[in-house]
C-alpha cells in the first residue's frame, strides 16, 4: 500500500491495527506493536511488538522484540527477544538475551552472546588457551 513508514517521536506506543497492510520498510523511534501484515523490513532502535494477529514477511532489525504472531525472515535484536507461546518464526535469530516460552514455534538457527557488551569493555585480548582434546577409546 505504501513504500515507507516512518512515525515520529512521541511517548505513546505506536499501533498498525490487524486490518493494516503495507509493503515496504518500517522505520520507528520508540515503541510499534504491530498486529496487521507488513512485508518488507522493519528497523529501530526502538521496541517491536508483533501482535497476536500480525504476519511479517522480511527482515527484522530492532532494539528488543517480542513475537506473539508470526514472523517469516531474520531478527536481528540488540537487547532481548521473546518468542510467546503462540508465535511462529520461520527464520534466523541473533540477541544478546532470548526467552522462548513453551508453544512457541522456532524454524531457523539462534545466536544468543549474553556476554557481548562484557567483552566489548575488557582493556586486553586474553590469549587463547590451547584447546582441551579428550580422547575416547572402546575396547
Amino acid at each position: 500500500m505504501s513504500d515507507n513508514y516512518s512515525s515520529t517521536s512521541t511517548p505513546n506506543r505506536n499501533l498498525l491495527s490487524a486490518d493494516v497492510e503495507i509493503k515496504g520498510s518500517i522505520k520507528f523511534t520508540n515503541d510499534l506493536t504491530i498486529d496487521g501484515k507488513v512485508e518488507g523490513e522493519i528497523t529501530s532502535q526502538g521496541t517491536l511488538t508483533v501482535g497476536e494477529n500480525a504476519e511479517i514477511r522480511g527482515e527484522i532489525k530492532t532494539k528488543s522484540a517480542t513475537v506473539h504472531g508470526r514472523v517469516i525472515g531474520n531478527i536481528t535484536v540488540e537487547e532481548r527477544c521473546e518468542l510467546k507461546a503462540r508465535a511462529v518464526l520461520h527464520g534466523d535469530l541473533k540477541a544478546t538475551r532470548l526467552v522462548i516460552e513453551e508453544g512457541a514455534t522456532f524454524i531457523g538457527k539462534s545466536e544468543v552472546s549474553p556476554n557481548k557488551v562484557t567483552a566489548m569493555k575488557q582493556d586486553a585480548p586474553r590469549p587463547a588457551e590451547p584447546a582441551k582434546v579428550a580422547a575416547v577409546t572402546t575396547r
